[in-house]
């Protein structure tokens, strides 16, 4: 059974101008984001601003997360013009930030790593002073696959830890908490000033010493930039909601987490990883 929304999780639908645009625009390029494929509770608000979170590799991932409303099962053949594709949609929608990431696809030999590449450097030949931040998956920890991304270098790399460590076995069982980790300490040893981000979700029955000590973890991993949201239970198929965290919770997960050290902090109900990305580069 499905929990009933407390108030301050109620968002309006989509609408408005620039939203009808944004949704017309990505149906004729035949393009995914992950604001429709995740349902997230941003989608009016971002798409509303002309803002959106394209993702790559095609939206069926070869792995199954617990929390996750992305498809999963055997993807389709990659789509050789998607870069292009996205490329062409930033410079109409005249985007001056753009985030770009994936399902995961473990049945690559670089995880897509390459395609991550190509699309960065087509949005930086056609799209001049445009910011790219990227959420890539964790190429199994693989050097060359970061290094290919890192090399493209975007402004931001994202790679969200996602729930605390003790709940990696239900909700994200083909993941792993210090993979996750290690992809993060990598980035930077492998280029210190690289801008890294990560994030995770509340409501899985987690307690606060497990958060703390995920906020450590992410931190001693020299990780500049956090996001902390609510987790928002999609289909009765997914994990339950344990609990709904109020407002003035994660204004105190954000005191926390600044105390640690980290540069820039989004932690509320409807934060996600994406949301307000912006404000942590310009």
């Amino acid at each position: 059974m499905m929990r009933r929304l407390p108030d301050w999780l109620k968002v309006r639908v989509g609408g408005g101008e620039t939203y009808v645009e944004m949704k017309n625009l990505l149906r004729t390029a035949k393009l995914h984001t992950i604001c429709e494929e995740a349902r997230c509770p941003n989608i009016a608000e971002c798409f509303g601003c002309g803002t959106a979170v394209f993702l790559i590799l095609g939206d069926v991932c070869t792995r199954n997360c617990a929390y996750c409303n992305v498809n999963h099962g055997k993807p389709l053949p990659l789509n050789e013009n998607e870069p292009k594709d996205i490329a062409d949609s930033v410079k109409t929608l005249g985007l001056k930030y753009v985030v770009i990431t994936s399902v995961t696809r473990d049945d690559l030999p670089d995880g897509g790593a390459g395609v991550f590449s190509e699309t960065i450097q087509k949005i930086r030949l056609m799209n001049n002073g445009c910011k790219i931040e990227v959420l890539i998956p964790d190429f199994k920890a693989d050097i060359n696959a970061l290094q290919t991304v890192i090399d493209a270098a975007p402004d931001v790399i994202n790679h969200n830890i996602e729930v605390v460590e003790d709940l990696f076995p239900v909700i994200r069982p083909e993941g792993d908490y210090r993979r996750s980790l290690s992809v993060l300490k990598t980035i930077k040893t492998i280029k210190k000033t690289m801008k890294t981000k990560s994030g995770f979700m509340l409501g899985f029955g987690e307690t606060k010493d497990q958060i703390c000590a995920t906020m450590q973890d992410l931190r001693a991993s020299d990780v500049d930039f956090l996001t902390i949201g609510q987790y928002l239970q999609p289909t009765r198929k997914h994990a339950a909601v344990s609990k709904y965290y109020t407002p003035e919770d994660f204004e105190g997960f954000k005191a926390i987490a600044f105390g640690m050290g980290f540069v820039h902090v989004e932690s509320g109900p409807l934060v996600r990883s994406s949301y307000h990305a912006e404000k942590a580069v310009f």
